[in-house]
């Protein structure tokens, strides 16, 4: 089985989309642009597609347990080859609706930032942010409508535990990247320093 693994090389050092020929860091035309991420980095370990998509849906929607230790193998391999990692302060997981929680029966993105923090040697922090709204389902949007639906849907729970701090966010699956990107507006907002993002995948939906 092969997995459609992305680059650690050739990506945009903001928002970590990769180019084809490229073995340099570059800044995409997005990133340079007015409405680019509120995130300082961001990387994503595969392509949204193919057998990491049903391997993804079956760990978020069918009680895929089994596949976590495999999925942190994959993210702690990005995550050391993209980031800093002695510099993360903590890992904190993107939260999820309580009717999401509730209808799957577990928060993949807790999952998976619980394993990766513990691969990196760093803390966990699971409820550095909460949800506070109930944005309609972003399948179906745009870059510039995903923005929109997800802005003021989290807040900072304890604003004096992250200020000054080194934070990875963790997430599933990113497309735009609208929602790592208010995460870490609402986080720099209440004083983090750096926010730094991983996800699992990629869509390479626009």
């Amino acid at each position: 089985m092969r997995l459609p693994l992305l680059p650690a090389e050739g990506c945009c050092r903001r928002c970590g989309r990769a180019a084809p020929g490229l073995d340099r860091e570059f800044l995409c035309e997005d990133c340079r642009g007015r409405d680019a991420p509120h995130f300082d980095r961001a990387a994503s370990a595969m392509r949204f597609e193919g057998e990491a998509r049903r391997m993804i849906h079956a760990f978020k929607f069918r009680g895929g347990f089994w596949l976590r230790e495999d999925f942190a193998d994959i993210l702690e391999g990005m995550a050391r080859a993209r980031f800093r990692v002695e510099e993360i302060d903590f890992v904190s997981p993107v939260p999820m609706t309580i009717l999401h929680r509730i209808m799957r029966g577990h928060a993949q993105s807790d999952c998976l930032a619980a394993a990766l923090a513990r691969r990196l040697g760093r803390p966990l922090v699971r409820r550095a942010l909460k949800r506070i709204g109930n944005p309609k389902a972003q399948r179906t949007l745009g870059g510039k409508e995903r923005r929109e639906n997800v802005r003021g849907t989290f807040a900072v729970r304890r604003p004096l535990a992250v200020r000054g701090k080194t934070i990875l966010v963790v997430d599933d699956v990113m497309t735009t990247g609208a929602t790592l990107s208010e995460c870490a507006r609402v986080l720099k907002e209440a004083g983090a320093s750096r926010v730094w993002c991983i996800s699992l995948a990629r869509s390479l939906r626009d």
